[in-house]
C-alpha cells in the first residue's frame, strides 16, 4: 500500500463493537468489492468496499470476512479468506498479502486462503440461527449494479433457506459515522496534504493557465505525499464552468477576470478529504466577486458554530438557509419583501444556493449514516455553502471539514487559506 500502516487495534475494535450488536447465535459475512470491468481484459483501479475496510483493514480484491462471536469451534469466531498468490499472479500482478501479513495489518488470527471458504463456512453456518448480509443502504444511492455482497446473499438463500436473515447496515451506520482517534487522525493527514496542494496550485495559478494544468498539479502532490489518490473526480472551474454543481471536464483555459472553483480533496489510507476554494485567476477579486465570496464565507461561518452533538441535519440545513437568504438580500440578488411571501417549501435563496451545507465525511465522502438522527461526538461533516449566480457566470463555494467534540467542534482544514486578503496575499508572493 501507498499509505502507511495502520494499527490494527482500530479494526479489532471496530469488530468488536458490529458483534456486541449482533444478535445471539447470528453469523456475519462481509466481501471485497467487486473487480469492475472497463472493457476486454481490462478492469477498473480496485477499491475496496468500506465496510469490508472498516472491519479487515485488508485491502484486497476477493477476500472476504466471516464473524460468529457464538461459534462453536473456536477457530472460526473470526476468519479472513484471501485470494491465495502464485507465481504467475506475482509476476502479473505483484505481491498479494501473506498470512501473517494479513494477520498483521487485521488483527485476526484465522486466516485462511479462498478456496478454503465454502468448507468452513458450511461446517459452522448450520449451528447459527441469523446471518447478517452487508448491503448498500446509504440513502443517496439507487441500486442498479449487483453487487457482490448482493450476489452472494442470494446464492446462501437458495442454499440456507431457513436462516433468518438479517441487515449489518442497520448496525453499521450507527457505529461508522462516529469516528475513532486513528479515524480522525487518518483524516486529518488527509486534510493536510490536500492543503499541501491547494498552495501549490496557487502559486501556479496566471492568466491562460488550463484547468488540466492546475488538476495535474494537485494529483502530483497527493501522490508525492502517498495519498491514495484523489477522494472524488476533481472539480477545477473557472468561469461560468463554477456554475455547474458537478463540473469535471476541467479542459478549458483560465481567464483574466474569472473566478476559479475548485471541488477537491485527498484520500489517505481509504479516508478523505472534501475541500471547496474560489480564488481569482489573476490574483485579485474584483469588488463584485469579493462581496460574493465574503458572503459565502460569513455564512460558512454561521453555519460551522452549528454542526455541534444534537443537531438535527434537516433542521440544520434550514437555518443556514435563513442565513444565506440575508447574505443574498444584501448582495441585491433577493428582494426581502419577495422572501416574506415566498412558498416555504420551495425558499427564494434555493435559486442560488442548490445544494445542502454538510454530509457526513469518511471512508465515503459522502459517508454513511442517518439524516434523522442528531449529530454526535466524532461526527466529521463537510461546511460547504455556495452562491451560484448564472447570469453573471460567477460561482463561490468554500468547505472545510468539521470534527465535532465534547467541547464543540475542531476545523480539520483551519490551516488551509480561505480569507480573500490571505489567499490574494499567497498568489501574487
Amino acid at each position: 500500500m501507498k499509505y502507511s500502516a495502520i494499527q490494527n487495534t482500530l479494526f479489532t475494535n471496530n469488530r468488536k463493537n458490529f458483534v456486541s450488536r449482533t444478535k445471539k447465535g447470528s453469523i456475519a459475512i462481509f466481501h471485497a468489492n467487486d473487480e469492475y470491468p472497463v472493457s476486454g481484459d481490462q478492469t477498473f483501479s480496485f477499491k475496496q468496499n468500506p465496510d469490508f475496510f472498516y472491519l479487515t483493514g485488508i485491502d484486497q480484491e476477493q477476500s472476504i470476512l466471516i464473524l460468529y462471536p457464538d461459534c462453536p469451534n473456536k477457530a472460526y469466531k473470526e476468519v479472513l479468506f484471501l485470494r491465495q498468490t502464485n507465481e504467475h499472479i506475482a509476476i502479473w500482478e505483484g505481491h498479494k498479502y501473506t498470512k501473517e501479513e494479513a494477520r498483521l495489518a487485521s488483527g485476526i488470527e484465522s486466516v485462511y486462503w479462498l478456496h478454503e471458504y465454502d468448507t468452513i463456512l458450511h461446517s459452522i453456518i448450520n449451528y447459527a440461527e441469523h446471518i447478517y448480509i452487508n448491503t448498500n443502504e446509504n440513502d443517496r444511492y439507487a441500486h442498479t449494479v449487483p453487487y457482490r455482497d448482493l450476489r452472494m446473499y442470494e446464492a446462501l438463500k437458495q442454499k440456507y433457506p431457513l436462516h433468518k436473515y438479517e441487515r449489518s447496515a442497520l448496525i453499521l451506520r450507527d457505529l461508522r459515522v462516529v469516528k475513532s482517534g486513528i479515524e480522525v487522525e487518518l483524516t486529518q493527514k488527509a486534510c493536510d496534504i490536500t492543503n499541501d496542494a491547494f498552495k501549490r496550485v496557487l502559486k501556479f495559478i496566471k492568466p491562460g493557465v488550463a484547468e488540466y494544468e492546475i488538476e495535474a498539479e494537485i494529483t502530483h502532490e497527493f501522490l508525492r505525499q502517498r495519498a491514495t489518490g484523489h477522494a472524488y473526480h476533481p472539480i477545477i472551474a473557472s468561469g461560468k464552468n463554477a456554475v455547474v454543481l458537478h463540473y469535471i471536464d476541467n479542459n478549458q483555459v483560465c481567464n483574466d477576470g474569472d473566478v476559479i472553483l475548485f471541488d477537491f480533496g485527498a484520500q489517505y489510507a481509504n479516508y478523505n478529504a472534501d475541500m471547496s476554494r474560489s480564488v481569482p485567476v489573476n490574483g485579485r477579486f474584483t469588488k463584485r466577486q469579493r462581496a460574493v465570496y465574503d458572503s459565502v464565507l460569513r455564512v460558512m461561518r454561521e453555519a460551522t458554530k452549528i454542526i455541534v452533538a444534537g443537531t438535527i441535519l434537516n433542521d440544520y440545513h434550514d437555518e443556514v438557509g435563513k442565513i444565506m437568504t440575508s447574505e443574498l438580500i444584501g448582495l441585491k440578488l433577493l428582494d426581502k419583501h419577495d422572501v416574506a411571501k415566498q412558498d416555504a417549501n420551495a425558499p427564494l435563496y434555493k435559486k442560488y444556493f442548490m445544494h445542502g451545507t454538510s454530509h457526513h465525511l469518511g471512508l465515503d465522502v459522502h459517508d454513511f449514516a442517518s439524516r434523522y438522527k442528531g449529530f454526535e461526538v466524532g461526527n466529521i461533516l463537510t461546511c460547504e455553502p455556495g452562491i451560484y449566480i448564472q447570469e453573471e457566470g460567477l460561482g463561490i463555494r468554500i468547505e472545510n471539514n468539521i470534527l465535532i467534540t465534547e467541547g464543540g467542534n475542531r476545523d480539520l482544514m483551519v490551516n488551509i487559506p480561505i480569507e480573500a486578503d490571505h489567499l490574494e496575499e499567497i498568489m501574487n508572493s
